[in-house]
């Protein structure tokens, strides 16, 4: 536990260093000002900033994640030649990204949300804000590290990580409607159901919408998921299955970085 806690310190204080941290929170922190100033309430600015949490942190987190575990190549050969177990390598490898990233999101909504007092008559919705926001930072690292690993080119890599971002967060739910024109002659709410868990971005949009009452604005996955499972009842099995996209990924990113060849 020693050598995991040292080696995310030390991870922590050197992606701390990056600047282009500052400017993923400086983004949100802006973002969430500026609609706070123009747009009013605090549950407004909580619907305005759910397509930019849903789009803006998987990018980030699998893109910043991929490349960074390129750069930290001969850090981590380094490493395996000292008595380092790879487990704790690893644990503080992903430790030391994925809570810089976090705390960037977290420090950058919440501020703008302090100094204007949204959170007041809004405590769910915000709490829901920033949980979705942490679980989606934690889901894309674990798999940024995944496609990092599987990847020996750097090229390849980074284009697999813009693709799986691409299909989660854009083209997943145009394949899904085209499936669903498809087959609109068959009984097909119960695979849109499994459909939806499937995907960490539909069950991100399914956690913040609910909140709201919005199925509509959920596109037909949501609207599904909310007419079977209810409000209560969907948020629990939306956070249980991001849960579960962060530990499977992890377990088979660990589970490739234990058997890799450096």
């Amino acid at each position: 536990m020693s050598t995991v806690l040292q080696l995310l310190g030390y991870e922590l204080r050197n992606v701390f260093r990056n600047r282009w941290l500052i400017v993923y929170a400086l983004l949100f922190l802006v973002l969430t000002d500026a609609l706070f100033r123009f747009g009013g309430s605090g549950s407004r600015v909580i619907l305005s900033l759910t397509n930019v949490v849903l789009a803006l942190i998987p990018l980030v987190s699998i893109v910043f994640g991929t490349m960074y575990l390129y750069h930290a190549r001969e850090f981590i050969e380094l490493m395996l030649a000292q008595p380092v177990s790879r487990r704790s390598l690893f644990a503080g490898l992903y430790g030391g990204l994925s809570v810089p990233l976090a705390l960037s999101f977290l420090v950058g909504v919440g501020l703008p949300f302090a100094w204007h007092g949204g959170v007041a008559g809004n405590v769910a919705g915000f709490a829901i804000l920033l949980g979705a926001g942490v679980l989606l930072t934690l889901v894309f690292t674990a798999l940024a590290f995944v496609v990092a690993l599987r990847f020996q080119d750097r090229a390849m890599g980074l284009g697999a990580a813009i693709l799986v971002w691409l299909l989660a967060a854009v083209l997943y739910d145009g394949l899904l409607l085209l499936a669903i024109t498809w087959f609109r002659d068959y009984p097909v709410e119960k695979p849109i159901r499994v459909a939806t868990l499937l995907n960490p971005v539909d069950l991100g949009r399914v956690l913040l919408l609910l909140q709201f009452d919005l199925s509509a604005l959920m596109g037909y996955t949501g609207a599904v998921f909310e007419r079977f499972f209810g409000s209560r009842t969907g948020t629990l099995v939306s956070l249980a299955a991001l849960l579960a996209w962060t530990a499977v990924p992890l377990a088979g990113g660990m589970r490739r970085f234990m058997r890799k060849d450096w």
